[in-house]
């Protein structure tokens, strides 16, 4: 599974994927399981080109929470979800609530928060018993 990024607005998302094309980058798009749309990088990026794209990210979501709030009945239920993938393979949605998600957002890059979930996510799969500093 690649860095994938999920998008409630059509333009904002057409505008992403601009940015993505500009770094000479493919990406896909498919509608999302519950509502909007995943973008969905080809290729795993160098760490220049992940840093703009996520900057671009978070520009358009702020934009994404404005259009939201103008938008009757759209902000009724709060919720973030961070994509990890399972021991098994597997991709798997972490739901996040929306303060908590907040937080992390305001002090890490998306793709820190998402490396964050996913190792949380891995030590409750292979949990190790024990003192912290035994090896796993």
């Amino acid at each position: 599974m690649g860095n994938q990024y999920i998008f409630f607005d059509a333009q904002l998302r057409d505008r992403f994927m601009q940015s993505v094309t500009q770094h000479a980058l493919r990406c896909e798009t498919r509608p999302d399981t519950m509502e909007g749309f995943v973008v969905e990088l080809s290729e795993e990026p160098d760490d220049e080109v992940l840093d703009a794209l996520e900057t671009q990210y978070e520009t358009l979501m702020d934009e994404q929470i404005a259009l939201a709030e103008s938008r009757e009945g759209w902000i009724t239920h709060q919720v973030a979800g961070v994509g990890i993938t399972r021991a098994d393979g597997s991709p798997c949605m972490v739901r996040l609530p929306a303060d908590i998600a907040r937080l992390l957002l305001a002090n890490f890059t998306a793709g820190q928060v998402q490396a964050l979930v996913q190792a949380v996510a891995q030590s409750l799969e292979n949990p190790v018993d024990g003192p912290l500093c035994k090896r796993a």
